[in-house]
């Protein structure tokens, strides 16, 4: 969630923004230099997580962790360097959660028993996912399993695992909707793959909703993350951003649940 401060908040929160803010900009002059372009956006990092050299390293040390290998049912986000995590594992069989950009046409299932072999990597993008996957409200997705891991790109991160995005909230969002829907827990695993650039060995100042990764994988490093502190709070109404709620409908959904 992108936080609002409120009156009551006072300074407190501005300073954990200005603090993101700060860390965000320094890490991103580094990524700039082995990051790969987006089509859409170039290098501005605020606006998509990039892939980066190394990339292929980075998911095959996922690829070859015991979390992947023991879960069948993953959410992956919708970033330039998970690309082919996704693809890879539709070809595992095992089925894949996710959502648009922005998560403005919501979440979608990519089940690799339901899609021809030949249109896995078709299916793995943005574009072709939306054609080939299947759109799932939340209340369906209440009915199904819980999710067996979570996996994200990210702006920065250090060696406790608390992550920083890039800026508009939306895995912290996406964990929020999917643990009031009881589909994930604090024992659900979490991990971030991410260039070495973006791993920080310093103290991160994290808000209550940010999210906090168990194992982090780098295209040289794979780092476990001890007794990582995750977000029980689910999803903060009068913290959530306007303009998330507005143009977010499974957030209007969450909320007319009632959850």
């Amino acid at each position: 969630m992108k936080p609002i401060p409120s009156k009551n908040q006072g300074t407190n929160a501005m300073d954990v923004i200005d603090h993101k803010s700060s860390v965000r900009e320094r890490v991103w002059s580094e990524l700039r230099k082995v990051a790969v372009p987006d089509s859409r956006f170039h290098f501005d990092f605020g606006e998509f997580i990039a892939d980066f050299e190394g990339g292929e390293e980075a998911v095959a040390r996922l690829v070859a962790h015991d979390f992947y290998r023991n879960s069948n049912y993953i959410f992956i986000t919708p970033d330039n360097c998970l690309d082919r995590l996704r693809l890879r594992a539709l070809q595992d069989g095992k089925t894949v959660l996710m959502t648009t950009y922005s998560i403005k046409r919501g979440f979608w299932l990519l089940d690799p028993a339901l899609i021809s072999p030949d249109l896995y990597l078709y299916a793995s993008t943005l574009d072709g996912m939306e054609r080939v996957g299947k759109p799932l409200t939340l209340k369906e997705i209440e009915k199904m399993p819980t999710v067996d891991y979570m996996v994200t790109g990210t702006g920065a991160i250090n060696l406790e695992g608390v992550r920083f995005g890039k800026g508009h909230g939306f895995f912290d969002a996406e964990w929020g909707m999917l643990y009031q829907l009881g589909r994930i827990s604090v024992e659900t695993p979490s991990a971030a793959v991410v260039h070495d650039c973006q791993v920080l060995d310093e103290k991160l100042v994290p808000d209550v909703y940010d999210t906090v990764a168990d194992v982090i994988f780098t295209p040289t490093r794979t780092i476990a993350v001890e007794s990582p502190h995750k977000p029980t709070c689910g999803i903060l109404w009068d913290r959530l951003d306007p303009h998330m709620y507005e143009t977010i409908p499974p957030l209007q959904e969450l909320k007319a649940m009632g959850l």
